[in-house]
């Protein structure tokens, strides 16, 4: 399945066929319909599992079977290969954070930084594999920025920026329970409604900072006052949604068998998504104490 966050479309486990679709080994077979939220008009589905080969029994027309449930094969992705690479992904980040905090680097350099994270995160986001170098220069540009713009906040509301990662940490532990208790449900109208939610939120952030940028002040105030805590709030929320479909994925990319490579895709979007919330955090927090 495509999974989000501020990447909107490209990321996810990806085939030159197009996005897999892991949960459908057989789009509209028995199977498929009965376990499958996908199956119904799932656009995303696939006739067969994305990573079997020739000597897989779907492929050769068997029954479609249940997730496999034996060891992990060599080479197949495992939750270990995505834990690790996560921790090394996130690491890079707090390194780099560490040290642009050290250094207090100011501003405006953080921000070029910023940029740069932003312009080699859609640079992996449209590649069709996951490229380690390039995602550890992503999280050490952005852990530079993360670290000059806490400091920043830090020097005018002081601990607010633990308070973030506190609360990273809290919405991340959260959302794994309810993921792993079935108290959140990924399926297709999980997904359209987050991604309708997001790109939603995304425009009006955009037009915000548009009216900012040649305005002056706010711009629409979306991000002070009572609008800014609601929209904070609101941001909040999307990032726990947007780990809800990176857990989605990586639970079926292991389940059907995934590249170990996409392990490093995986680790890429989870640290997007924490380093979302982490940011609508911090601003939600500013501006409560500000107020």
């Amino acid at each position: 399945m495509r999974s989000s966050n501020p990447v909107f479309s490209r990321r996810g486990f990806s085939r030159d066929n197009g996005f897999a679709g892991f949960n459908a080994p057989q789009a509209g077979g028995p199977a498929a319909q009965q376990g499958n939220p996908y199956a119904t008009g799932n656009p995303y589905a696939q006739p067969t599992n994305p990573y079997a080969t020739a000597t897989d029994p779907q492929v050769q027309g068997a029954p479609p079977a249940a997730p496999p449930a034996a060891p992990p094969q060599a080479g197949r992705m495992t939750i270990d290969d995505v834990v690790m690479r996560t921790g090394i992904t996130l690491g890079t980040v707090v390194v780099g954070a560490a040290a642009a905090w050290i250094m207090a680097l100011p501003l405006g350099l953080a921000i070029g930084c910023g940029l740069i994270a932003m312009v080699l995160g859609l640079v992996q986001a449209f590649k069709r594999k996951p490229s380690p170098p390039l995602i550890l220069a992503y999280a050490a540009f952005e852990g530079l920025f993360l670290g000059a713009l806490s400091g920043a906040i830090n020097a005018q509301f002081a601990g607010a920026p633990m308070q973030a990662v506190l609360g990273t940490m809290a919405v991340f532990v959260g959302v794994l329970v309810a993921y792993k208790t079935r108290l959140i449900r990924v399926n297709q109208r999980f997904y359209r409604y987050v991604m309708g939610a997001a790109i939603g939120f995304v425009l009006l952030m955009a037009v915000n900072l548009l009216f900012a940028a040649f305005g002056g002040g706010d711009g629409l105030g979306f991000r002070s006052g009572g609008l800014g805590i609601l929209f904070g709030i609101i941001g909040v929320v999307l990032g726990a949604c947007f780990l809800a479909l990176d857990f989605k994925q990586v639970e079926d990319g292991i389940a059907y068998g995934a590249p170990r490579e996409e392990s490093w895709l995986a680790a890429f979007g989870l640290t997007m998504t924490l380093v979302w919330i982490y940011l609508e955090l911090l601003r939600l927090i500013s501006i409560l104490r500000g107020d």
